[in-house]
């Protein structure tokens, strides 16, 4: 279940050894790579957000990871201790801290799916925002509860939310901290798709084998034009697609695809 993480420090003990990993990565033999954020009951929000930083940081940098899963385990999703409040400074540095954690994960550059068992909230929700979409399993909830502690989103979240579902539903579910299920979170467009109970995770990984299958080019250079077109004008925006588009077309995958289609064979993209 997930703790409500605040955002300062706590004289913590440093000798102190966690008593579990905060995150794994498994690297499967197709080119997905799973990172598994569960968290630590005894570890702060820093630490939890510079240990996501660094797994996805060695992820991207992995030529043979053509894609990138972030999920829970049946212990939770980004779990970390409450803290008690130290300084304005502190809690500004941490939201930066967030936010380039967030960030990161959003420019890996390869296609990234946030998939859900269980709870899915507060820090948790932030980083899943960051990736190209959601999906879960019918078990699953998310929502922002720091409003208990007076607290709101620190890592963007507020932000990305409100592009995703628009400015009310964000205000409704910050203002509430109430958990909203899997069906609902699919009716306002925070999840993309909701599987059986057991079965999000295998189905996330053939979804994104499938997806893999395309041109690691052309997947990168269409979701960083998504991303930055869709705070701009329309115009400004279609003339960015243009170039992009036209870009494509200096690829060896543009050209591998184009002579695959002719020949009416499958195609062998190599991300060049």
């Amino acid at each position: 279940m997930y703790s409500l993480a605040s955002y300062f420090i706590l004289p913590v003990n440093r000798n102190i050894v966690l008593p579990e990993r905060i995150c794994s990565t498994q690297y499967r033999v197709d080119g997905i790579a799973v990172l598994t954020i569960t968290g630590n009951a005894a570890a702060s929000a820093k630490e939890l957000l510079e240990a996501v930083r660094r797994h996805i940081g060695t992820v991207e940098l992995k030529e043979d990871v053509k894609g990138i899963i972030l999920t829970d385990s049946y212990v939770g999703f980004c779990r970390c201790v409450t803290e008690r409040p130290s300084s304005l400074h502190y809690a500004a540095g941490l939201s930066v801290l967030g936010q380039q954690t967030a960030t990161n994960i959003e420019k890996t550059g390869k296609p990234c799916i946030a998939v859900f068992e269980n709870e899915c909230s507060g820090i948790g929700l932030e980083l899943a925002l960051a990736c190209d979409f959601i999906v879960a399993s019918e078990t699953a909830t998310f929502g922002f509860p720091d409003i208990e502690l007076g607290l709101i989103p620190f890592c963007g979240g507020s932000q990305r939310l409100s592009r995703l579902v628009g400015k009310s539903k964000t205000k409704e579910l910050i203002y509430s901290g109430d958990l909203i299920d899997a069906a609902e979170a699919h009716r306002i467009g925070l999840i993309n798709r909701i599987y059986p109970e057991g079965e999000a995770l295998l189905q996330a990984e053939k979804l994104l084998a499938h997806i893999c299958t395309r041109s690691p080019n052309a997947i990168r250079i269409g979701g960083e034009i998504v991303n930055a077109g869709y705070d701009i004008d329309l115009q400004t925006a279609c003339m960015m697609e243009r170039d992009a588009f036209a870009l494509c077309f200096a690829s060896f995958d543009q050209r591998e695809g184009m002579q695959a289609f002719l020949e009416k064979r499958p195609p062998h993209f190599k991300g060049e």
